[in-house]
């Protein structure tokens, strides 16, 4: 039996944030990881999607009928080596992944490599990640749960054959001819929309009336015109009823309940994901729970003493930044600082073509809990830089109260809008009105002048549009 002050289960962005924070406090701190450090968004999540989407837009600018030849920039026939392109992303990933080994090192983490299983509150024992030696044990002071989230499944149709997750679809080894996407959401549209670039022909199926049905029509209009422009088939109010994982065949029922059978090359399922919050042996912890997720109060707590959860286990919006803000908190707390938990806005990016980011409350939320509000938009269309991007779809909106003109929600949809997500977060946590943001001065041309113009807007002193 080995003790420690702290161990942390799962190496995610929850996890080795988790460690870093409570090694530098000087806390003696293990991370048992049964993979390489990083979790699901270093090593098969958020980089490799980001790096496929990349090259995606990348080719389909360079094939017939990409932007560039609206630039009078005229080329050969493009072509793709899926295998340079998959080294190409380990090689981001493996980057990635060896400075997080780097800094757990520097901060004196130690690293234990094996799948971990929780006897109870305190212990938690530790199979090899190799077959070659015994199972460890370690006794801890504080144990943290961060185990993080997996793709979920359709129990009518199971993962294999040519059904595959977001996992498989993220290492190409040969694009499909059809690909059939389930699920409108985030990932089903940034998959969608790459594979879609490469060359496949996509259908995308969603069981509601529109696509990113947790926000509003308005934000994935311009999306959809795009999945238009690239032959990208929609079919939203469908679901799945059926299928076979082996043959790629959907039993598909429409709206007006009509059903189709439909076959492909590839079935991709991106539905969500689950929280592994009742794996490892968390489950014989008998923590209170919220659903699939474990309750946490606002410093990370369980129901069980000195046991934390953080990141994906604990509820939504399972994001990596969002779990490591948590980790922060944690280990803070943890280390005896007075912290909680309690952001105004979590900014959500969908790296779709183009972008939608969200930040803060939408317009019927803030109706809902601040009653009267302001909203205006600015559309890009009217930025010049957005113009010279040929990236003119989309627009900036802002939600105020308009009691007092404080700001309490920003959106975005366009053609790099993710890098506006820090911007709409700050002024939202720092609780900026709108003549704040209306009188800072902001570079010209760029894009982020429409955060500006949406502000003046909601004023009733708009500039340019």
């Amino acid at each position: 039996m080995q003790s420690t002050n702290v161990l942390i289960l799962g190496g995610g962005p929850a996890g080795y944030v988790a460690a870093l924070r409570t090694a530098q406090a000087g806390l003696a701190t293990v991370l048992v990881e049964s993979d390489h450090p990083g979790g699901t968004c270093l090593n098969i999540g958020c980089i490799p999607s980001k790096a496929l989407i990349h090259a995606a837009d990348e080719f389909h600018k360079l094939s017939a009928g990409g932007q560039a030849a609206d630039l009078g920039i005229e080329v050969g026939p493009a072509s793709i080596d899926l295998a340079r392109l998959n080294e190409w992303k380990a090689g981001i990933i493996g980057r990635l992944t060896g400075g997080v080994q780097s800094l757990l090192k520097q901060a004196g983490v130690r690293v234990v490599h094996g799948t971990g299983h929780v006897l109870d509150g305190k212990t938690v024992e530790v199979t090899p990640a190799e077959s070659e030696g015994r199972p460890q044990r370690f006794v801890c002071q504080h144990l943290v749960l961060a185990t993080g989230s997996e793709p979920a499944a359709l129990s009518m149709l199971p993962f294999g054959g040519r059904v595959v997750s977001s996992t498989e679809a993220l290492f190409p080894q040969a694009l499909p001819a059809t690909l059939a996407v389930v699920g409108g959401g985030y990932i089903g549209l940034e998959l969608g929309i790459a594979y879609a670039k490469l060359g496949t022909r996509v259908t995308l199926i969603e069981a509601r009336g529109n696509l990113l049905p947790n926000w509003d029509a308005a934000l994935s209009r311009p999306v959809q015109k795009r999945l238009a422009d690239l032959g990208v088939e929609v079919l939203l109010n469908t679901r799945v009823q059926d299928g076979d994982s082996e043959a790629g065949r959907l039993h598909l029922l429409t709206e007006g309940a009509q059903t189709q059978v439909r076959e492909f090359d590839q079935v991709l399922v991106a539905v969500g994901r689950k929280p592994r919050s009742q794996t490892a042996g968390i489950d014989r912890l008998m923590l209170d729970m919220d659903g699939p997720f474990i309750r946490v109060d606002e410093q990370g707590r369980t129901s069980m003493r000195q046991v934390w959860a953080i990141g994906d286990i604990t509820g939504e919006p399972m994001l990596a930044h969002r779990a490591m803000a948590q980790a922060e908190v944690v280990a803070a707390v943890i280390a005896g600082q007075r912290r909680r938990f309690e952001p105004l806005a979590i900014p959500a990016v969908c790296y779709a073509d183009p972008e939608v980011v969200v930040s803060g409350l939408l317009p019927d939320e803030a109706r809902a809990r601040h009653g009267d509000v302001l909203t205006a938009s600015f559309p890009f269309a009217h930025n010049g830089r957005a113009l010279t991007l040929e990236a003119a779809e989309g627009f900036v909106r802002v939600v105020a109260k308009r009691d007092d003109h404080r700001i309490v929600g920003w959106q975005a949809v366009g053609t790099g809008v993710s890098e506006l997500a820090a911007a709409f977060t700050q002024s939202i946590e720092m609780c900026a009105r709108l003549e704040d943001v209306a009188g800072t001065i902001h570079a010209h041309p760029t894009l982020s002048e429409a955060i500006q113009e949406a502000a003046l807007k909601a004023l009733g002193t708009g500039l340019h549009g």
